[in-house]
């Protein structure tokens, strides 16, 4: 096929987090396909004339089927478009990056993925703190809060998540949090383990919540919008 497809990381949502490479696809392409948390002034970007169209999913609303999008993506190449897909965060993060990928390799469509700002890494940054911290914070892990049905997955390795030495950083977690805190503690975690919870990263609606794993579900209940949002845990939030 004579069309090309980019994959392109949005970033949290601000607008100066886009990677140059990311804004020289937006102002080419002659179709965009995005994400709901990929709109709002990221799409100014856009050139005049280029068709742009949503296929963002979001929890509990009603959201574009993926193999739709991955037809889409198919068939707006198949015309020699050059296509962006735009993805909130870094597109290779809890995006359903690798069924996209697969749509393009086995219709024979050319593709490339453009990195972008991670809205953990965002996250920690307007928190004012570091993912890693010599001796305490070695290692860092990624984790989703919810499975394809909206609950916690089964499969969590909790004695990992636990780890005293790590941060962990949930992603899409918030409905399900108050159980994986149970699970947690049970797991060996304190229920003093600092907790930060992020939402609305990097936009105007940003909110910050600081607590402990035994508080943060009562914070979240109270304080928390609809936003998109992370939960981080570990020693590296205690501020010392």
């Amino acid at each position: 096929m004579s069309g090309f497809v980019s994959f392109v990381s949005s970033g949290p949502g601000d607008p100066e987090l886009l990677t140059v490479r990311a804004v020289e696809r937006l102002k080419s392409a002659d179709v965009i396909l995005f994400d709901d948390l990929a709109s709002g002034p990221i799409l100014a970007h856009a050139r005049a004339g280029a068709e742009v169209v949503g296929v963002g999913k979001r929890a509990g609303r009603p959201s574009a089927k993926q193999d739709h999008v991955n037809r889409l993506l198919v068939d707006y190449a198949a015309t020699g478009a050059r296509v962006v897909r735009l993805k909130s965060g870094d597109s290779g993060m809890f995006g359903r990056l690798e069924e996209e990928i697969l749509a393009c390799r086995e219709a024979g469509v050319a593709y490339e993925i453009v990195p972008g700002v991670t809205s953990a890494m965002a996250a920690a940054a307007v928190a004012g703190i570091p993912l890693t911290r010599r001796m305490t914070a070695r290692r860092v892990q990624f984790v989703t809060g919810h499975d394809v049905t909206g609950a916690l997955p089964e499969d969590l390795n909790l004695a990992a998540l636990a780890d005293p030495g790590a941060t962990t950083v949930i992603f899409m977690g918030k409905r399900t949090f108050g159980e994986l805190a149970r699970r947690l503690r049970g797991a060996g975690m304190p229920g003093d383990t600092p907790a930060l919870l992020a939402e609305s990263v990097s936009t105007p609606a940003q909110k910050l919540v600081r607590g402990t794993l035994a508080s943060m579900e009562a914070l979240i209940a109270a304080e928390a919008g609809d936003g998109p949002a992370l939960i981080l845990l570990g020693p590296l939030l205690d501020g010392t």
